[in-house]
């Protein structure tokens, strides 16, 4: 990684891609393993790679993370994470595009970059710490789960 590439203090924005899972109305979360914000509990994600789409991004980081396959149903509004330091300077910066998703198989395990992994409901997700917006996120995520199936 050269030097523009720090994920401490860059120079730049990451793009990452993350994705909510929805199984029997309830959506996986997976607690961070990593900083920023480790156990914390968010969607499974990651940065995109070059020449990957953000949804094909998605469904790696999936894959990767927690072990499990999904169908994309849509994309979701995007999240800035911006975290400062006691001199306002962007210590972390993420761009990332969640997206919903139907399961399809697997059981989730946690892999290395999580240190647990759950499926919950909206009702229990609003007693766990949680990443910011994550809640807003979750909820168009059944919306357009709900959109789909109504199809």
């Amino acid at each position: 990684m050269s030097e523009g590439d720090s994920r401490t203090f860059p120079a730049r924005p990451f793009v990452g891609a993350s994705i909510a899972v929805i199984r029997e109305s309830r959506v996986l979360l997976a607690a961070r393993a990593n900083e920023p914000m480790r156990g914390v509990w968010t969607l499974p994600g990651g940065l995109v790679e070059a020449g990957e789409t953000l949804a094909e991004a998605a469904l790696r980081e999936l894959e990767e993370e927690v072990g499990l396959t999904a169908e994309v149903v849509g994309v979701l509004s995007p999240t800035e994470i911006i975290v400062r330091d006691e001199e306002g300077r962007a210590r972390h910066h993420y761009v990332v595009h969640p997206h919903a998703a139907l399961w399809r198989g697997g059981e989730p395990v946690a892999g290395p970059e999580a240190l647990g992994v759950r499926w919950a409901s909206l009702d229990e997700i609003a007693d766990l710490q949680t990443t910011p917006g994550l809640i807003g996120t979750l909820q168009e995520a059944f919306e357009r789960v709900a959109e789909r199936e109504a199809k």
